[in-house]
């Protein structure tokens, strides 16, 4: 009685405090109620997972997490679902507190949870708020000041999946790392067969450095394709190793500022053709993924297609805007491998501005930069405006790309 009280009470609280933080205008309020809310009630995501009457969906990874939250969340809705998910892409485990705290509604519940979940804090939340289905984006080093190398992220997935039991996974076929994540579980797979360029603006190639996996047998994996980064069509030529099997196969085309997808079932042998009004290769795989979750829950192609068509990015995430009369396109980079991919979308003949910030949040080691190929800006025609609190830093790695 006494954990149901506390429940509600934080509940009643996270809105008063919501409201004060926006009535004063001192910030977003994407974590700061979630923070409250979980002082107030340690176990208050226990409580909410009632409020879901159909299936929780986790996102992890190291790139795409938003988007393909976004994607996924946007088809449900579509669908006719009443949906909660953590728009705003707050996803550490005070940031997903914070959406449940104000969403829930004593009487009310909603069809779905759709929830990114930061890769290191997802064993956290499962503690506590189980999961039917977990989708994983890609693996690349990010933020090491945070993680540490690629074996320790990954590490805290397994940590997390082994808490879960049940739980349906959902792997990028195309990523030696996450791939393997599935052994001993029920795992279903999407990857790309086929990748064409078809932009001038856009660059196939990127000089940024590559991660050189081993197999577990310890010898170098090889490539057939290799799209970008690690992701691609591996093998190992000494214990046979190779890329598994793809349930949800895809075949992009990637034009300037969209792309056409197609993807195949394997199951069935049906195709599905989408346009994806995202720049880039990278968001092609995020709508792979979002689109075979959605496919995996049953949604019908024709409400996929509807909704694909007509996402709009939430803010940084390859979103377009109008500011004072000028088309703008507004990208995040945090990672040498993210950083890269979207300098190949970048508009040589436009107004390129940078701004790095090192606050917590977006990590403060910034020797990621010099991982980065900024060599792809070389040629830019117009003087290129670097800002945020480590603006001298951009400019110096400019100076010498």
């Amino acid at each position: 009685m006494i954990r149901i009280f506390e429940f509600y009470l934080s509940l009643i609280i996270a809105r008063l405090a919501y409201w004060a933080i926006r009535l004063l205008n001192r910030s977003s309020g994407t974590s700061f109620v979630g923070m409250m809310t979980l002082k107030i009630c340690p176990d208050f995501l226990a409580h909410c997972r009632k409020y879901i009457k159909k299936d929780v969906i986790t996102i992890t990874g190291t790139n795409g997490k938003s988007t393909t939250s976004g994607i996924i969340a946007h088809i449900l809705e579509v669908a006719n679902q009443n949906v909660i998910h953590n728009l705003k892409g707050a996803n550490m485990l005070t940031g997903v507190a914070n959406v449940f705290a104000l969403s829930v509604k004593p009487f009310t519940r909603f069809d779905y949870a759709v929830i990114e979940s930061d890769e290191a804090y997802l064993t956290k939340l499962y503690d506590d708020y189980k999961s039917e289905y977990l989708l994983v984006t890609n693996l690349f080093r990010d933020q090491l000041d945070r993680y540490g190398e690629l074996e320790t992220t990954a590490s805290f997935i397994r940590n997390a999946i082994e808490k879960n039991d049940g739980l349906a996974l959902l792997l990028n076929a195309d990523d030696p790392l996450v791939s393997n994540l599935g052994k001993g579980k029920k795992t279903l797979f999407y990857g790309f067969e086929d990748v064409e360029i078809c932009s001038d603006i856009h660059n196939s190639t990127s000089n940024a450095p590559t991660e050189v996996f081993n197999c577990v047998c310890g010898h170098p994996l090889e490539y057939d394709k290799q799209f970008f980064a690690q992701e691609g069509h591996y093998f190992c030529n000494n214990c046979g190793y190779k890329r598994p099997s793809v349930d949800y196969k895809g075949y992009v085309k990637i034009f300037a500022d969209y792309s056409e997808l197609k993807v195949v079932e394997a199951s069935t042998n049906k195709e599905y053709n989408f346009k994806v009004n995202l720049v880039g290769l990278y968001n092609a795989y995020n709508a792979l993924g979002a689109i075979s979750q959605a496919l995996l829950l049953g949604i019908d192609y024709e409400v996929i297609k509807e909704a694909v068509l007509s996402y709009k990015s939430i803010f940084g995430r390859a979103e377009k805007r109008v500011i004072n009369g000028h088309e703008t396109l507004i990208q995040l980079i945090k990672n040498p491998t993210g950083a890269s991919e979207v300098l190949k979308t970048v508009d040589l003949s436009s107004q390129i501005l940078i701004a790095i910030n090192d606050n917590y949040a977006d990590g403060r080691d910034i020797s990621w930069l010099w991982d980065s190929d900024f060599e792809q800006l070389k040629n830019a025609e117009k003087p290129i405006i670097t800002s945020g609190i480590r603006a001298r830093d951009m400019a110096v790695r400019l100076k010498y790309a």
